[in-house]
């Protein structure tokens, strides 16, 4: 792999935009109109995240997602909810043509992970890619990612765990009230790791972003070049948004 792609400023967005602009990215690239893109973003509200074959009712606690102002989005990509903490968390996004990674699932996942794995050992931290789809330090996770193949194109997203607030996800996420103890959620930090934690101080996003975007440009052998999105990127995104935003979208299975 080789040649420049283009790198997104990072953007603080809803839910709904935040993966109305994914989907945009991806449509547009199977169809020649954008180039092969990464991009980092924060959630603003505070979000849950369903994968695309999930059931909200059963998978969140909207009552409790109302109380705190958290949005509820269905993503494109399958995976399990996962709660996006505005304060805690950066999200990364890679869009390319199909042919830029393996066919193989795990393998291209392993590429792209590699990105992480690398803006991790530039913050200090030895990482690893853990199949299917996580990357972990010391054992334990600290990222997270999902996939999906359209059109001819891939769009692979996930977290960066800077320091997320573990409790407020399990409450916003349907799991019984025991699991909600402090002998709980021990245990969920015995498997879970943040940046915060590893480090022993809790980096700015821009830091964090910084590191990531030299080691994705090394994992990929691309020059990321900064680049904005395009009126048309911008209408198409604007578009969707609505799709992300309903509760026909959110409800569907």
């Amino acid at each position: 792999m080789a040649g420049e792609w283009r790198m997104l400023p990072m953007r603080i967005d809803d839910a709904f935009m935040s993966m109305a602009i994914d989907e945009t990215l991806l449509k547009l690239n199977a169809e020649g109109k954008t180039p092969n893109t990464v991009r980092f973003w924060r959630w603003l509200p505070s979000a849950v995240s369903i994968g695309c074959f999930q059931s909200v009712e059963r998978e969140v606690d909207l009552g409790v997602a109302k109380k705190y102002g958290v949005d509820v989005v269905r993503r494109i990509t399958g995976g399990g909810a996962v709660f996006h903490d505005h304060d805690g968390e950066l999200t990364y996004s890679v869009v390319c043509k199909q042919g830029e990674v393996p066919d193989d699932i795990i393998e291209s996942y392993k590429l792209i992970c590699g990105g992480l794995v690398r803006g991790f050992a530039q913050l200090g931290l030895r990482a690893e890619f853990k199949p299917v789809n996580d990357v972990q330090v010391n054992g334990k996770k600290i990222s997270g990612s999902a996939q999906t193949r359209r059109w001819g194109s891939v769009l692979q997203h996930g977290t960066v765990l800077i320091s997320p607030e573990v409790r407020r996800m399990f409450e916003l996420l349907k799991v019984s009230p025991e699991k909600i103890s402090d002998k709980f959620i021990t245990s969920v930090f015995e498997r879970v790791t943040t940046v915060e934690r590893e480090l022993g101080r809790k980096p700015s996003f821009e830091e964090v972003r910084a590191a990531m975007v030299g080691g994705f440009a090394d994992a990929l052998g691309v020059e990321l070049v900064e680049g904005e999105l395009s009126r048309e990127e911008f209408e198409l995104a604007a578009e969707l948004r609505s799709k992300y935003a309903s509760q026909e979208w959110l409800r569907k299975r």
